[in-house]
């Protein structure tokens, strides 16, 4: 009555053999399997790359990209990267705070987004006694054609490229920047803002309401613009913090440098 046993253990080793090959088969056909790669770690996520995937090369040497969600809050725009011809953001708001001057224009106002969140920066820092003062948000790609060719006439094109972008190219507008200054400045946007109390409180805590100093020192070579620390530019909490905690600009955080 054992006989039958013998053959069934043998087919049972055939069959577990062949089970074998099959999967070695497998693993060399996919290399990372058989061989998973070191992967390195860091201590940040990979931060998804802002309105990149279906961008549109516009140039023909493809030194220009045209980005195709411009309503997006981390948007990148500068110099290599434009906004679509006639684009204006749909949720233009002029937010309650103090500007620099009285009469309405356009460059009052920011998305909505970015309003509540300017109005919350502000409130903030009044609580500690210092004075903040509006003094450019929104413009449209007319208003920086001309701010950039009047640069150009008076300064010469090296000067205004360091310091004024190119119509489509502004972060203006996006309807998410906002030039800040102090009555201390006289209203001035200059550099020796960030020596104010007003300065230094905005470089430590903008990014706790969604803005970054967009134009940091030192990095000109990176963003293509001189130091600004009176450039606010939002992009949402979340992001904020992290940027500031990794001291980068966007274009280090995404990956997007240089753009000149």
């Amino acid at each position: 009555m054992k006989k039958w046993i013998i053959p069934v253990l043998v087919s049972i080793a055939v069959f577990l053999t062949a089970c074998s090959e099959d999967t070695s088969e497998q693993e060399k056909e996919d290399p990372e399997k058989a061989a998973p790669k070191e992967t390195e770690v860091s201590e940040k996520e990979e931060p998804d790359l802002p309105a990149s995937a279906g961008d549109r090369k516009v140039s023909e040497d493809g030194s220009m990209i045209e980005v195709e969600e411009p309503e997006r809050i981390d948007v990148i725009v500068n110099k290599q990267r434009k906004l679509p011809d006639g684009y204006e953001p749909p949720d233009l708001t002029e937010p309650d705070v103090p500007f620099s001057f009285e009469e309405f224009h356009p460059k009052k106002q920011m998305r909505e987004e970015a309003a509540r969140a300017l109005e919350a920066l502000f409130e903030a820092a009044e609580e500690d006694g210092l004075d903040l003062v509006a003094a450019s948000g929104y413009r449209s790609y007319e208003r920086q054609k001309t701010i950039y060719e009047n640069s150009v006439a008076e300064n010469g094109e090296e000067y205004a490229n360091r310091y004024s972008a190119k119509p489509g190219t502004s972060e203006h507008q996006t309807g998410l920047a906002m030039d800040v200054t102090s009555a201390e400045m006289a209203f001035r946007l200059e550099q020796s803002f960030i020596e104010t109390d007003e300065g230094s409180w905005l470089e430590e805590n903008a990014h706790r309401f969604g803005f970054v100093i967009r134009y940091p020192e030192g990095k000109t070579d990176i963003t293509g613009y001189a130091y600004e620390p009176w450039h606010l530019r939002y992009i949402g909490e979340k992001l904020a913090a992290e940027v500031h905690e990794q001291e980068e600009t966007l274009e280090e955080f995404f990956g997007l440098y240089p753009t000149n």
